[in-house]
């Protein structure tokens, strides 16, 4: 049932979307942005621009972030590493010797 949720909501976002785009297809915009302005721009492309422009911006905020996360377990990983190879007991022995007629193999 949990594994039929994630497509379950992608289908979801996209009925929605497929509505809103069918019900303000002709609904048209002025859209300043400052340094020039664009006339009769559909709402669609300004609500979808708008989505895009936010994923894009949440991607590059999150890269420093993930850049620190992965150095501080990067760093983890090899003082693990570090600590269990001078732990290693290079006296150990086999816990059961092999029989005599499997030595000649």
């Amino acid at each position: 049932m949990i594994r039929l949720l994630g497509p379950f909501a992608v289908l979801l976002v996209l009925i929605l979307s497929a509505a809103f785009a069918s019900t303000n297809a002709a609904q048209r915009v002025t859209v300043n942005l400052g340094l020039f302005v664009l006339y009769r721009v559909p709402v669609t492309a300004v609500a979808f621009g708008g989505l895009f422009t936010g994923m894009v911006v949440m991607l590059v905020a999150g890269i420093n972030s993930d850049l620190k996360v992965r150095g501080i377990l990067r760093r983890r990983l090899e003082e693990e590493d570090r600590e269990e190879r001078a732990r290693i007991d290079r006296d150990q022995q086999d816990l059961f010797q092999p029989l005599p007629d499997e030595e000649d193999e």
